[in-house]
């Protein structure tokens, strides 16, 4: 899952950059509010971690025009300002969540979890197909219900297939999940990782489409 954190504290970023990658997220980051709006302009993300007080505007500000240009990514606001104006101003001016400093990033990650999970239109926070079973939050996969270890890759490679696991995910898609702006991408990387899946749950766990990309298959 690819989410935007827009901080302008460097260690407090630098450590939700670390943190949600443990927590099997891919994270960018960016610290003003005209480097959030340019990434928000030129790329897409599962949901947004947002500064309410940045040092050249306010992350309202950001939040309004997002939903203005019915943008809809889910935003997680993240503020020293916690009182209950503050909270109702966030979630007015178009919050999915609010979440006050200092926090933990256990719940960082739960509350974005269920953020995503509640614009996907999902009721249950795990996904489920065939007989493969998987936790986004215990990082759990499970078939016929024997547990399966995956890399942290191989890990967010499978949510993205099982999120929507009728749809053909293009190779260039599955890697935006994964990496961020930063990140150097080898040529096969993809390829690496559902070899590896489809030895670890089945090999016709996970379905290639010629010429288009990757769907889940029969488990």
């Amino acid at each position: 899952m690819r989410i935007l954190v827009i901080e302008d504290d460097a260690v407090l970023l630098d450590g939700l950059k670390v943190g949600l990658g443990l927590a099997g997220f891919s994270a960018d980051t960016v610290s003003t509010l005209s480097d959030a709006m340019a990434a928000i302009e030129s790329d897409s993300f599962d949901a947004i971690v947002l500064d309410r007080m940045l040092p050249d505007g306010s992350g309202l500000d950001l939040l309004r025009a997002m939903r203005a240009a019915r943008n809809r990514t889910p935003v997680l606001l993240l503020t020293a300002k916690d009182a209950v104006t503050d909270r109702i101003d966030g979630l007015d001016a178009g919050a999915d969540d609010y979440l006050g400093k200092p926090f933990d990033l256990d719940e960082v990650a739960a509350r974005l979890r269920a953020i995503t999970r509640r614009a996907e239109g999902r009721a249950t926070p795990k996904l489920t197909w065939e007989e493969i079973t998987l936790d986004p939050a215990s990082m759990e996969v499970l078939k016929n219900g024997e547990t399966i270890g995956l890399s942290r890759r191989e890990f967010a490679v499978l949510v993205a297939l099982m999120e929507n696991p009728t749809m053909v995910h293009s190779k260039q898609s599955l890697e935006t999940r994964l990496y961020g702006w930063q990140e150097e991408i080898e040529s096969n990387t993809i390829e690496v990782h559902v070899h590896k899946l489809r030895h670890k749950l089945g090999a016709t766990s996970i379905e290639t489409v010629r010429g288009v990309g990757y769907r889940m298959g029969k488990a």
